[in-house]
């Protein structure tokens, strides 16, 4: 199979050792490999007979003329050289794209195979309760249950709920604090029509619970103190229950729930925070013949940290423990998120059944680190100039100043009145410049930057402040 690869000065050598013993031609087209044109790749492979040729992943040029007129598949390689060797050993074995970078299809493609196993899993997992259709416990995947804090409080509940079960919760969790009366948990949850998803109530006060009951799936939470009260009630509205300890223990506690005919039970050993005996409680998740519900969400809150890399070691511990539910939260800023990475964790963990550690899975919770450090040919130049600071005076675009921000998931750069959208910086950067708004080098440079910042803050969920720090 005769390959071809245009490739440039700087990365000829990468490139030859990742074909290496292979049936392949590589060609340098210039220093930049990324700047081949079709003209030049026309004339190279009329020059030769090829069965395939693999450009850069960064070039921006198509090459589907170049097809038409010789009959050889264009494909897309990866975006940088080193990540050659990814595509190569998968020459002909699968489908490469003429648009799409290999790096960009091989990550999508691992990442389609990895949701397949686990839909299978889930699929052909058996369990121990249904809620609304949802396997709790068995050999399941570990349930997310994401919880709205003072539910009777929110202008939106509706659109919150829907939003949770859009980010990847598997079930709701209403929470109410002590200023919520009946009415109100009856409100909340009759303003919930038509939503299909498990829906649980999250108060310990009798009543509360009660005037939940008609909708509520799951309860949060019964001990010693509210069991002869409501217990009944819940065993006979048909919901599942979460049994927590108090002053009784857990095992005396799920006794006194099934005595008062409660047969959906869920024990709760009540994770503790880091500092205030974490290591300790995990300890206390053992068999008690009920699935396992494991409080993640309190860790995470009460750690400040950056909340993906907790999520997934504590999904992990809660497979390990055999939790069938794991709670989280996004009470805080600094937790905002963490539904979806919760999910995505929970999906991880599912994965590793059959291999040793949750790693390179094709799903994975890297957002701000690399998994591999590319390691690219040094830059070549002749001679160098070093960057002097900027000017302190600032001399102004004739064309106005602009203001810039975040509205809706997208970047809004305002311009005398007229707002310019876009997700990607790129976008709204040609957008401004094609319609005459700049006018500077220097001004298309500022706002190239602010953009940029502007998308990174979008990407990663921050807020974003034009002109203030990262």
């Amino acid at each position: 199979m005769p390959l071809l690869f245009p490739t440039g000065s700087t990365t000829e050598a990468v490139v030859r050792a990742a074909v290496a013993g292979l049936d392949a031609e590589v060609v340098v087209t210039g220093e930049i490999a990324s700047f081949l044109t079709p003209r030049q790749l026309l004339d190279l492979v009329r020059a030769g007979r090829y069965d395939y040729v693999v450009v850069s992943g960064m070039c921006t040029a198509s090459f589907a003329s170049v097809e038409k007129e010789t009959g050889v598949p264009v494909l897309r390689g990866p975006r940088h050289a080193a990540d050659l060797p990814l595509m190569v050993g998968l020459l002909g074995k699968i489908e490469f794209s003429r648009d799409v970078p290999a790096d960009d299809l091989l990550r999508d493609l691992r990442r389609d195979d990895a949701y397949r196993k686990v839909r299978s899993i889930e699929k052909n997992a058996d369990w121990d309760l249904l809620l609304r259709g949802v396997k709790i416990g068995g050999t399941s995947r570990c349930k997310v249950l994401a919880e709205l804090m003072d539910a009777h409080r929110r202008p939106d509940l509706r659109g919150d709920v829907e939003r949770a079960f859009c980010d990847g919760a598997d079930i709701v969790d209403l929470g109410f604090g002590f200023d919520a009366t009946p009415a109100d948990v009856a409100r909340c949850f009759g303003a919930l029509d038509g939503i299909d998803g498990p829906l649980a109530v999250d108060t310990q006060d009798p009543a509360l619970i009660a005037a939940a009951l008609f909708r509520a799936d799951l309860v949060l939470s019964l001990q010693e103190e509210n069991i002869p009260q409501i217990g009944r009630a819940v065993a006979e509205s048909g919901a599942a229950a979460v049994v927590v300890p108090r002053y009784a223990t857990l095992a005396e506690n799920l006794d006194a729930a099934r005595a008062a005919g409660c047969r959906a039970l869920i024990g709760d050993p009540l994770l503790q925070p880091v500092g205030s005996g974490l290591v300790r409680s995990l300890c206390e998740f053992r068999d008690y013949d009920v699935p396992l519900f494991f409080g993640a969400g309190n860790v995470v809150e009460l750690l400040d940290a950056d909340s993906i890399g907790a999520q997934a070691l504590l999904a992990g511990m809660a497979q390990e423990v055999g939790a069938a539910i794991v709670f989280t939260a996004e009470h805080s800023d600094k937790t905002r998120g963490a539904i979806r990475e919760m999910r995505r964790a929970t999906e991880m963990m599912v994965l590793t059944r059959c291999r040793p550690y949750p790693k390179d899975l094709g799903i994975d919770l890297l957002v701000l680190k690399e998994k591999r450090r590319r390691r690219e040919p040094p830059l070549a130049y002749e001679s160098a100039v070093e960057a002097g600071p900027a000017p302190d005076e600032v001399e102004y675009d004739p064309c106005g100043n602009l203001r810039i921000g975040l509205e809706n998931g997208r970047i809004v750069a305002v311009h005398n009145g007229v707002a310019v959208r876009g997700c990607r910086w790129q976008d709204v950067l040609a957008a401004l410049l094609a319609g005459g708004r700049v006018s500077r080098l220097d001004h298309a440079a500022y706002l190239g930057a602010e953009l940029c910042r502007a998308e990174l803050a979008l990407r990663l969920g921050r807020s974003f402040e034009q002109d203030g720090p990262f």
